[in-house]
């Protein structure tokens, strides 16, 4: 994580689990993470809610022929509890990745697609909502 996304190492984000139906990644709450309200940075889960989704999105393209292009294009979130302890972001949206990718293939068109990531305290509290627009470009 440190060669490709060293803002990630420095604030702890921590990939927990990856399939390719979903992925889940954790955030601590400390010192470099937190802002004046004692609760973690929004733009630390911004973080690790775009490497849930990303995660997959990368899984899916990193070995595909033709290669791609990706992009996020939109950031949306919503916010529903403090985040005052770990926090764990978990993106299940693989299966339709996986639809896009083929469609961009199948019609050398560039897609989009709005995943959500749900972020969870440690007792499973819903903290926040996170909707990452990735755009997909197949180079032919």
């Amino acid at each position: 994580m440190l060669g490709k996304l060293p803002m990630g190492f420095i604030a702890g984000l921590r990939i927990r689990e990856i399939n390719e139906m979903s992925s889940i990644v954790s955030v601590p709450y400390g010192y470099l993470n937190k802002n004046p309200f004692r609760s973690t940075y929004f733009a630390v889960l911004a973080m690790a809610a775009e490497m849930s989704t990303g995660l997959l999105a990368v899984m899916l393209v990193r070995n595909a022929t033709p290669s791609f292009s990706m992009l996020v294009t939109n950031v949306e979130a919503h916010f529903t509890k403090k985040a005052t302890s770990k926090t764990y972001f978990k993106c299940n949206d693989g299966l339709v990745l996986k639809q896009i990718i083929e469609q961009c293939i199948i019609t050398g068109q560039a897609q989009t697609f709005r995943c959500r990531s749900i972020g969870t305290n440690e007792g499973g509290e819903e903290i926040a909502q996170f909707y990452i627009t990735w755009s997909f470009k197949a180079r032919m």
